[in-house]
């Protein structure tokens, strides 16, 4: 049986959520994930400030909510008001889930925007924004935190506490503080501290990047359910991969690798036709490189792919790649 999740009044069929993540989960790649059956997707975290702007690129990020729902925005800034004013644009535009980011690491978040984890040291700050928002929209609000600035200052069950006070109906941790960054091993017990302190929904994030790793995160941390990052990466069918795991105990076989190349020849395309052809071509190599990634030659087609412009080259190389066609002496002929 599938788990659920209530996040307010909004019933996901499912606890495994998409992380939100720059550069990622755009829409091409959050339609994949949604196809092979993950819960709720999340767009990529966008600047609160930039979109009132009408900035074009920032508009995109969460273009055709309402194509995707149920969908989550996740918005970015340090000011109440601006923060409201981006929640209910986004409202507009067909967003089911409106998501605060206090996680963020970046420097040019944390310092330029003076957001993200930046708010985990100002709580009475983090506390106006969560209000202005909930008072600003008629869908949920959910809040991303780390577990705090650094390990002298835990602060998230504190800052949880008065989030859901202020309205918050889900609050996701991934545990690292931000002086941690991305490095050293994101601590699921002390997620559990934060479950404790609130009522409202859990969701546990950080290193998951198998299936039993998911299963372990919840029965540390107690969550509710579990949000995937960067295990996700070249793998858009890996959140539903974790949800067949957490729901039946079994592990669910990658697709095959015909249905691998066609997916990503799809993606590809998609790409391009999101971005434009020239610059869609640029965003996909990261995308390509996680793709090929244990596959026979994957380091020749990495380089290959970095150095060719020409999309229809890429496809080919794709489709070699996938037929095991690919040799470091053959670069030109594969593409």
């Amino acid at each position: 049986m599938t788990s659920s999740l209530c996040i307010g009044p909004l019933k996901i069929a499912g606890n495994v959520l998409l992380a939100p993540m720059s550069g990622v989960t755009d829409r091409p790649f959050r339609r994949l994930a949604k196809r092979y059956g993950c819960a709720l997707v999340y767009s990529e975290m966008i600047a609160s400030a930039q979109m009132i702007r009408a900035h074009r690129e920032t508009l995109r990020m969460s273009s055709n909510c309402a194509d995707e729902a149920p969908m989550a925005v996740q918005l970015a800034g340090c000011e109440p008001g601006v923060m409201a004013e981006a929640a209910r644009m986004n409202q507009d535009r067909g967003a089911a889930v409106i998501d605060i980011n206090m996680g963020c690491p970046v420097k040019k978040v944390v310092t330029g925007m003076m957001a993200g984890s930046a708010l985990m040291r100002d709580e009475d700050n983090a506390a106006r924004i969560v209000e202005a928002v909930v008072k600003a929209v008629q869908v949920p609000v959910t809040l991303k935190m780390r577990m705090g600035w650094d390990h002298d200052s835990l602060n998230a069950p504190s800052l949880a506490k008065r989030a859901e006070n202020a309205g918050v109906q889900l609050i996701t941790v991934h545990g690292r503080t931000r002086q941690m960054l991305y490095g050293g091993v994101a601590d699921w017990a002390f997620i559990r501290k934060v479950k404790e302190s609130v009522k409202v929904p859990v969701i546990g994030n950080g290193d998951v990047t198998a299936p039993e790793h998911a299963k372990e995160l919840l029965r540390l941390s107690g969550a509710d359910g579990v949000m995937v990052g960067r295990g996700a990466f070249g793998k858009p069918w890996f959140p539903s991969q974790l949800q067949h795991y957490l729901d039946t105990g079994s592990e669910k076989a990658d697709p095959a690798l015909a249905e691998r190349c066609a997916l990503l020849l799809e993606h590809y395309e998609s790409l391009l036709e999101y971005y434009g052809r020239d610059t869609g071509v640029r965003i996909a190599r990261k995308h390509l490189a996680w793709s090929a990634a244990g596959l026979p030659g994957a380091n020749v087609f990495r380089v290959a792919v970095n150095t060719e412009a020409d999309p229809e080259k890429v496809s080919r190389l794709i489709v070699r790649l996938f037929g095991g066609d690919i040799q470091g002496s053959e670069l030109q002929k594969a593409a």
